[in-house]
This record gives C-alpha cells, structure tokens and sequence, in this order.
C-alpha cells in the first residue's frame, strides 16, 4: 500500500489538499505474495501514513490468504469484491490508485503503463459478479490517459497465478464394497 500512497500523493495530493477523501481499502493491493509485493503491517503505516484513517482497512492485511491469495481463486474473488464496493459507492466520479496486475486480472481487464489512468462506467445488467465496467473511448482507442498502455482486453490467464497443487485425498484402502 506504501506504493499507491506514494502514487496518491503524487498525483493526486491538490484533490486531498481541498477535502476529497481517501478511503483505504486492502482489495486493491498487488497480486503476488513475493516480499515485494507483500504489505506492511498497519501498525506500522498508520505511524508512517498518519493522515489517513486506516479503519477501513481489512485487519488481515497484508496476509496473502482467503480473498487476498496468491491464486486464481483469490484473484477473482478479490476483484468481484472490489468491483461491488466500487459500484456500491455513492459518488459519481471515483479515482482508483492501485497495482496494474491487479486492475488488468481482477477489475478491468485492461494493461496499464505506469502511472497510466484509464475511464470507466459501470454497464448496466449484472452480466458479470461485482459488475462490468466499460471503458470510455476517450482511453480506450488511445491506449490509456497517457497513450502508453496496450491497447485491447487481457484476460486473466495462467501465468498471472500460480500452478496450484492437487490434493492427494488418498486411496480408500480400508473400505469394503457392500
């Protein structure tokens, strides 16, 4: 999170300066569970981050498990719950500062250069969990805010989460056929 406050501040500390809230939310974090990729504990960034209110925090943050894992499965549930709560949101216009990864495998579907936005809409229907979101042709036909990121739709795909082990449920070795 330290990262896309970092970000946040950047470039968008004039909006912060004049009153626009900040909400802090664990669902946006970057997908890997390598260190790099890995939170730090809130103790430790509300001393760090004092100006924001971290109460809206999941207190698992930052574990790598349940909704935040490293998997296929964490994955997409994470970015369902983190469409519904955008959607769920009363303001009509909303900026995300987060992890590309994240917003290409679990929110948009998009790639993003860095430091690059990109404009949305919910569509109306509930055509996919959490709500789809259609990009503005302001950003799409130019590949980004910016012009940098590639265009098209990037589906979540098996290089973007670990191969995940079958479980060994064992032979049934003691029962016998009635």
């Amino acid at each position: 999170m330290r990262r896309t406050l970092q970000t946040a501040q950047q470039g968008l500390g004039w909006l912060m300066e004049r009153g626009v809230p900040v909400i802090l939310r664990a669902e946006w974090q970057e997908n890997s569970d390598t260190p790099c990729d890995t939170g730090t504990d809130i103790s430790v960034m509300e001393k760090e981050w004092h100006q924001f209110d971290w109460s809206s925090v999941d207190p698992e943050y930052p574990t790598k498990t349940g909704l935040y894992a490293f998997s296929k499965e964490g994955l997409t549930q994470r970015g369902i719950a983190a469409r519904k709560w955008l959607r769920g949101r009363p303001e009509k216009v909303i900026a995300v500062v987060s992890h590309s990864g994240f917003l290409r495998v679990g929110v948009s579907y998009r790639q993003y250069a860095n430091a690059d936005c990109r404009i949305f809409d919910f569509s109306e229907g509930d055509e996919e969990i959490g709500g789809k979101l259609s990009e503005w042709e302001l950003t799409e036909k130019k590949g980004g805010g910016l012009g940098k990121s590639p265009k098209g739709v990037f589906f979540m795909s098996k290089d973007d989460y670990p191969e995940e082990a079958e479980k060994d449920i064992g032979e049934a070795v003691s029962e016998s056929p009635s």
